[in-house]
């Protein structure tokens, strides 16, 4: 199943507003990297319950990717009640985001 996609516009009432934790994956079409972590970012979302994940493509929406000083992609930040809690840099192993996501979720 696809990611949704957020957008400047939406960003606030998609991801700061929330109340569930909300899993961004700042990305770019272009991204070799990005496409390989897509996948894997589409079945964390599908076997968790406990957070959604959603996408920001950052050509198109420059602004939320500057405003969180996403420099590098694919960079994947967990916001948990609106404020950043974890950023992953770069492509990693599903075990190793899972990690991470359970660290800053306290899982």
């Amino acid at each position: 199943m696809a990611l949704s996609e957020i957008t400047d516009a939406n960003f606030q009432a998609e991801v700061t507003d929330s109340v569930e934790p909300v899993l961004v994956d700042f990305w770019a079409p272009w991204c070799g990297p990005c496409k390989m972590v897509g996948p894997v970012l589409e079945e964390i979302d599908a076997e968790r319950s406990d957070l959604t994940v959603k996408k920001l493509n950052v050509d198109d929406n420059q602004q939320t990717a500057a405003q969180y000083g996403v420099m590098s992609i694919p960079t994947m930040i967990l916001f948990k009640g609106g404020q950043p809690a974890a950023q992953i840099i770069g492509a990693q192993p599903k075990g190793k985001i899972e990690e991470q996501l359970d660290a800053a979720l306290g899982a």
